[in-house]
């Protein structure tokens, strides 16, 4: 086999920049800290139904309300304990992007699709923690801000790439201002939290 063949990127696969690659660690990393955090407590929590995770600082920032209550577990076991997976394969395909890795279409699909599912359920943890529950979580929002920033990159990334087929103008879009829209999604969250306890967070 010759050096050219060698250095040619296999057909049918595509790549990524390293600051993209980085930003893929970056994100699965802090997921990966909150679920981890928040998975220890929870394990103190159920030794010992006394014990106040330190993240409970009034009776809004109240961790231990939101790991005690039902949405903590809604697919039977605790939920950071799907974050400690899906996190950790995060980081690995960024890992692997700054090793060079190239994958298929049908993998940056799933890593979409997996990452679609991500903010879906973070928006709906934030809804129940806001109306329903009546506490706030900040390891969870830290898990809720990578996941947001993970997806709307992701989809950039497929979108400029042709793996998600987009007109030229939207393409451009993404090309140029992705940041906006995770600004945009994690402003509003923000302010959700603001007005939901307006008269806690200025009395």
């Amino acid at each position: 086999m010759t050096k050219a063949a060698v250095d040619d990127p296999a057909p049918g696969t595509i790549g990524a920049s390293r600051a993209f690659a980085w930003l893929l660690v970056i994100t699965g990393a802090a997921g990966l800290l909150a679920a981890w955090v928040i998975t220890i407590d929870k394990f103190k929590l159920l030794e010992d139904p006394g014990f106040t995770p330190g993240c409970s600082l009034n009776p809004v920032v109240s961790c231990g309300n939101i790991m005690k209550s039902d949405q903590a577990s809604v697919f039977g076991f605790p939920n950071p304990m799907l974050g400690l997976v899906a996190y950790g394969m995060v980081i690995a395909i960024g890992v692997g992007l700054l090793a060079g890795a190239r994958y298929r279409r049908w993998y940056w699909l799933g890593l979409n699709a997996g990452t679609l599912f991500g903010v879906v359920f973070c928006a709906w943890l934030t809804y129940q923690s806001l109306y329903e529950i009546n506490a706030l979580c900040l390891w969870c929002c830290l898990a809720w801000v990578g996941t947001i920033v993970m997806f709307w990159y992701v989809t950039s990334h497929n979108v400029r790439h042709g793996v998600i087929p987009a007109p030229a103008g939207l393409r451009t879009f993404f090309g140029e201002f992705t940041w906006v829209l995770p600004v945009l999604h994690v402003g509003i969250i923000g302010m959700l939290i603001l007005t939901r306890w307006w008269d806690f967070w200025t009395g």
